[in-house]
């Protein structure tokens, strides 16, 4: 596990989706992969998640849609501007109709389309 908690916990949803589960199980967890699940919930990829024991360890059961096909994390930091983001969009995703590209920004935890409505100056790290 060690550092990459959030790419870990992605992996096992996909994994599970695949192989045609109705739910994962998470663990451990984190505040970033609490915000990065309330935003696949608001855009329909997921069903309901759970926290148990948040100030511990952790684990989350998360109730699976079915729609989720791949995804991943970069664990690599990035700086962005505003302006940069339908690029960025564009060459990480892979066709321009489906998908989202989740930032952390000094706003908290955002999809793009949202940082963009929001017009933050400057994103860190990125994910889809």
């Amino acid at each position: 596990m060690g550092r990459r908690i959030l790419n870990d916990a992605l992996r096992t949803m996909v994994n599970a989706e695949r192989r045609g589960f109705a739910t994962a199980k998470l663990q451990p967890i984190s505040g970033v992969m609490i915000s990065f699940l309330n935003i696949m919930k608001h855009r329909g990829y997921i069903k309901k998640f759970e926290v148990f024991d948040p100030h511990r360890v952790g684990k989350i059961t998360v109730e699976l849609q079915g729609r989720i096909k791949d995804c991943k994390a970069l664990t690599y930091r990035q700086d962005l501007r505003a302006t940069e983001i339908e690029k960025y969009r564009t060459r990480m995703l892979p066709t321009r109709q489906w998908g989202y590209v989740v930032v952390t920004t000094p706003n908290g935890v955002l999809d793009h389309e949202e940082a963009i409505r929001q017009n933050c100056c400057s994103f860190y790290g990125g994910g889809r």
